[in-house]
């Protein structure tokens, strides 16, 4: 390491962080309750203090400095001092270690002690003992990459398909890896995963939190680990055992190849709260650089967290300085690597205003007036758990949204419940009653039959309880009413009836999320039949229950999935009709006596209000019919949620209609239909479709 200067210099307020300019580095951390701020360097493992020097000079609430000869891989955290009054909201304590929350890089992790704690337990006074031997450290970085070719796959919203995942848990068992790959972005970029995902008909794959995170107290000590990730220790630094060599050009190189084969990534983001929990919590950064600032605080009890999240604090996003740090990370992770979009974890959290949430908050007028976010995919996560927390179909045209009716409502007609017709129907068909208002698309669903959050598909159809005992929180973790069906037998079996109809409800519930307008999310290892025997909340499981097994993949059955879930996606892909963005009306005509969308019952009859209102029924048809030039296309997509077959007489039409997908023959090809019926086995769906010249 080069001689470094023995005092900074002024420098500069902006831009916030640590920044190299060649001959030095440019220090800048906001506080605006802060009396003094200490920046104190380390040598590269981190564990060595080599100086201390204060930030000489603070303009406009930013401490900031400038030390001449540093440059990338300087090690640094800083100490902050100012009033230690919790009543008030404020808990500065200089003995505590803080990191820089613009920090882009980590190295060393939360070695948990009750040193990190700001506060003495047994009087709440100041503690007094060094935090630094337990903390992880700064490091400052160079961000220049050679991003020469790379073009964004640009997606249309409508031609979009999801694939959630776990960067870790994708490739852990991937025996064909090198085991330094295994769990990193070095196995995102392998041509075997990305032929995996296009195969799939993939467009975008979404990642669970991939910002440092920590694995909570409570977790390591019952030997677990916060396997999520969605504990956020910093909103610009990546999580370091993501990297196989400590090495950021690993997620651009996994970014790059991925756009090369077509691909989007998109971010999932935690800007809701942060690790530091609650009044009793660790202080790691926002909490000792400016509690008062950062978070939301019981007004009158300021020693006292609002808690909207159920993780112990929440960020304030009504802070002008709060909200500037959550959209300089976004940016960040938008141009430095290059990603195509984010879905925002608690986004209605994000949109709270003093009178509760508002979709013209702060947040989403900088968001969506933003010349570089604005044009990103942005997906919110439509609730918390805070007052008045539920607003899926309420937030800003611009965004799409998690839509766990559409979840639910699949999920109970396939179960067999009674009178969920008309809410099948009206999920298949974009959930107009949610998101049909101020111009907003189909595509503002996003459709997921599973996700990470709950059972996998291989469980919903296997499972009628959660078993989360390996949580150690003796069951009372996770969903309790999940939508699900064992079908005769808890687990696993080996009846060959039972094991069949699993098979058909779950190639069932697929086609339905292919079928229906919406972006259609797909939870990674469904389509080869994952399972995480029962464990309905593996938050902390960073073990086989979480990870993936792609020896399931190459077996017969997953082999048969695969090839199934990649012919529905290719339909969705070939026929405009199942992917349509704008919601269809009955009263709207491609053609003579052929309305855009239309209902009918297996007797190939309109279905009118009485027959709606049937809570026995569970057939319906759905024809849906779109112009292209001189070319119609019409598709008809039948179900029968009965546990016996029925025959459907198809509506009158001198359409030559195609089998393209029957979900209880998944491996028959298409076929012409030249009978006027058709019998569905028992819960199971069938695709018809045509194209045909028009004048």
């Amino acid at each position: 390491m080069r001689m470094l200067a023995d005092r900074l210099l002024p420098g500069r307020p902006y831009p916030l962080g640590a920044q190299c300019d060649g001959l030095g580095v440019n220090f800048a951390v906001f506080s605006a309750h802060a009396t003094r701020i200490d920046l104190c360097l380390f040598d590269e493992s981190g564990r060595r203090e080599i100086a201390r020097m204060p930030l000489p000079e603070c303009t406009d609430e930013v401490w900031h400095g400038y030390l001449p000869r540093a440059g990338p891989g300087l090690v640094y955290g800083y100490r902050a001092y100012g009033p230690y009054e919790p009543q008030h909201g404020h808990r500065f304590n200089p003995h505590k270690l803080l990191l820089d929350p613009y920090a882009r890089k980590l190295v060393g992790a939360v070695r948990w002690t009750d040193a990190l704690h700001g506060y003495r337990k047994e009087d709440r006074g100041m503690d007094r003992r060094d935090s630094a031997a337990a903390m992880p450290k700064c490091v400052v970085v160079d961000d220049a990459f050679n991003w020469h070719g790379d073009q964004r796959p640009e997606w249309p919203w409508g031609q979009t398909v999801i694939y959630e995942a776990h960067v870790r848990g994708l490739s852990m068992l991937r025996e064909d890896l090198r085991p330094i790959e295994r769990g990193t972005f070095r196995a995102l970029s392998d041509p075997a995963f990305i032929d995996h995902l296009l195969t799939l008909g993939v467009t975008s794959i979404e990642l669970m939190p991939i910002h440092a995170h920590v694995n909570d107290r409570f977790l390591v000590e019952r030997g677990l680990r916060n396997y999520w990730g969605y504990s956020p220790l910093g909103f610009f630094a990546p999580e370091p055992s993501y990297l196989s060599r400590d090495q950021l050009d690993e997620i651009r190189v996994a970014v790059r190849s991925l756009h090369v084969a077509g691909i989007e990534v998109i971010l999932d983001v935690v800007y809701n709260h942060t690790c530091e929990a609650g009044e009793t919590g660790p202080t790691l950064c926002w909490r000792g650089l400016d509690n008062a600032s950062y978070y939301r605080l019981v007004p009158g009890d300021e020693r006292h967290y609002i808690n909207d999240t159920g993780c112990g604090n929440t960020l304030d996003l009504t802070h002008p300085r709060v909200l500037q740090m959550v959209m300089d990370s976004l940016r960040y992770w938008a141009e430095a690597f290059r990603v195509d979009g984010f879905r925002f974890d608690l986004g209605v959290t994000l949109g709270r205003e003093e009178g509760g949430f508002d979709p013209g908050a702060g947040f989403f007028d900088a968001l969506l007036q933003d010349p570089v976010l604005s044009r990103l995919k942005l997906i919110s996560e439509p609730w918390d758990i805070g007052p008045d927390g539920y607003h899926v179909g309420r937030h800003p045209p611009g965004l799409a949204e998690w839509n766990d009716r559409f979840r639910d409502g699949v999920r109970r007609f396939w179960r067999g419940d009674e009178g969920m017709r008309p809410d099948l129907a009206t999920r298949l068909a974009g959930s107009a009653d949610l998101f049909n208002r101020r111009h907003r698309k189909t595509w503002a669903s996003v459709n997921y039959v599973t996700a990470h959050d709950g059972f996998t598909l291989a469980d919903l159809v296997s499972y009628s309880h959660k078993h989360n005992e390996a949580n150690g929180e003796d069951g009372r973790d996770g969903h309790n009413e999940n939508y699900s069906s064992n079908w005769g037998v808890e687990g696993p079996t080996s009846d060959p009836d039972i094991l069949a109809t699993r098979a058909a409800v779950a190639r069932a519930m697929l086609a339905t999320l292919f079928c229906s307008h919406g972006t259609p999310m797909l939870l990674a290892g469904d389509e080869f039949g994952r399972t995480q025997f029962g464990n309905n909340n593996a938050y902390c499981q960073d073990n086989e229950i979480s990870w993936l097994d792609w020896r399931q993949a190459n077996s017969e059955e997953g082999r048969a999935l695969i090839a199934f879930v990649s012919r529905l996606a290719a339909l969705r892909h070939e026929y405009a009709s199942l992917r349509h963005e704008r919601f269809m009306v009955n009263d709207h005509f491609v053609a003579e006596g052929l309305p855009e969308i239309a209902w009918f019952d297996e007797l190939g009859e309109p279905i009118w209000d009485d027959a709606w209102n049937d809570p026995q029924r569970r057939t319906l048809g759905l024809r849906r019919a779109v112009r292209q030039g001189d070319e119609l296309e019409v598709t008809l997509f039948l179900v029968n949620g009965h546990g016996y077959a029925v025959t459907f007489v198809l509506p009158p039409s001198s359409v030559p209609w195609r089998v393209l997908i029957d979900t209880a023959r998944p491996e028959e090809p298409e076929s012409v239909l030249s009978s006027p019926s058709l019998e569905l086995e028992p819960r199971s769906a069938v695709l018809l479709g045509c194209r045909m010249r028009t004048p």
